[in-house]
């Protein structure tokens, strides 16, 4: 029965992907504030999906520290639901994407229009580009979303916390506003299995700007681990020194 929801809900979560993405594509092209238009409808139809095909409930805290204007958010990566949901409690989200995603049908036209794209392979030179991406995005009022670890993690993985993170914190000079989760207890990094349950998206304090690189490092794997292993079930946690 898990398999054949987890069929379904797979089919839900592409069609309505195309499905909005062509109805309100004409409405992007003279105005790309619609592309946030398209993120939250389809993180609503994502969520309501999970709802009720899934059995899995998705629920934000921690609101009051999102941002309203130009910020960076650094974000656990467990599960494709990160790159969705984010929208649904974020103003202006900018994603940080890999460069090949441009050329995904529908879903890549949208990023292209008002996002990050970013050449992994391309090492210093990629790091500038996204570095000028960010400031940019910032001063137009986004907030520019980064999943430190570059790539979706299993829930008992060690961090791998990447440092183009730390490259644009230094250079905006913004303060960085982490955000915990536990979206890999229903949804994994790769497969279509899905699973009921109860998953959170926690928005934590910020961490004020001016820190030396490596003590700011040091505090946002601290808090983002700490806090997405709090809130994992007992026996599914894991301590940072492992």
């Amino acid at each position: 029965m898990i398999f054949i929801r987890s069929f379904i809900f797979v089919i839900w979560f592409y069609a309505s992907m195309a499905v909005i993405g062509l109805v309100l594509w004409p409405l992007v092209v003279f105005n790309e504030r619609h592309v946030w238009t398209a993120l939250r409808s389809w993180g609503g139809a994502t969520v309501w999906g999970l709802r009720w095909i899934i059995g899995a409930r998705v629920c934000f805290e921690g609101l009051e520290h999102v941002p309203e204007g130009g910020a960076l958010i650094a974000m656990k990566h467990q599960s494709t639901l990160d790159t969705v949901a984010p929208a649904l409690f974020l103003p202006r989200p900018v994603y940080v994407y890999k460069a090949e995603l441009g050329g995904v049908p529908v879903m890549g036209a949208y990023l292209k229009r008002n996002q990050i794209g970013v050449d992994r392979g391309g090492h210093a030179k990629a790091l500038k580009s996204l570095v000028r991406g960010a400031r940019d995005a910032v001063a137009k009022g986004g907030q520019v979303l980064i999943f430190p670890e570059g790539t979706r993690q299993e829930l008992d993985a060690p961090p791998d916390y990447k440092p183009g993170i730390a490259a644009m914190y230094k250079d905006l000079g913004v303060p960085v506003t982490p955000v915990a989760l536990n979206t890999g207890l229903i949804w994994k990094p790769k497969g279509i299995m899905r699973k009921p349950g109860h998953v959170t998206f926690k928005v934590l304090p910020p961490i004020p700007p001016g820190l030396p690189r490596d003590e700011f490092m040091r505090e946002l794997e601290r808090v983002l681990e700490t806090e997405s292993q709090a809130l994992l079930p007992p026996d599914k946690r894991r301590t940072l020194a492992q």
